[in-house]
């Protein structure tokens, strides 16, 4: 199965991830703008990225016969379920510059809890679930 578009995006939120620890080591008030347009950014490769997951990949395992894939499948789809909610509640309070820049504290406690469990998740995918898709 050909899952180069997925490992694609991974890199893009990545990316994005990175950059918002940049903007906020240089200082969180100071890029608010910088912070909520990178966090739009984001937001929009990770809801592309979780439909084309639920409508074509999620599927795909099922119909793939393979149990243990189809299981692992179910497994990181629910999963998911809960760390894309927590992903929407921060991206919908964090997309503003004012409330960035309102509190800068607040943000950074946030990112660092959302963001780590997102990229963690991402790591775990990237190393564990897609090497074996590939082989289907």
């Amino acid at each position: 199965m050909d899952i180069d578009k997925y490992k694609h995006q991974h890199s893009v939120i990545f990316d994005n991830i990175r950059k918002l620890k940049e903007f906020s080591h240089l200082g969180i008030a100071e890029h608010a703008a910088d912070i909520a347009a990178q966090v739009i950014k984001m937001s929009s490769v990770i809801k592309l990225h979780l439909s084309i997951e639920d409508k074509f990949l999620y599927p795909a395992l099922q119909e793939a016969n393979n149990p243990r894939l189809a299981m692992m499948g179910k497994q990181y789809q629910h999963e998911m379920t809960h760390i894309a909610e927590a992903y929407g509640e921060f991206a919908r309070k964090w997309n503003d510059a004012g409330h960035v820049a309102a509190d800068p504290g607040g943000f950074r406690s946030e990112a660092n809890k959302v963001l780590k469990v997102l990229f963690d998740r991402m790591q775990r995918e990237d190393r564990d679930f897609y090497p074996m898709i590939e082989k289907v």
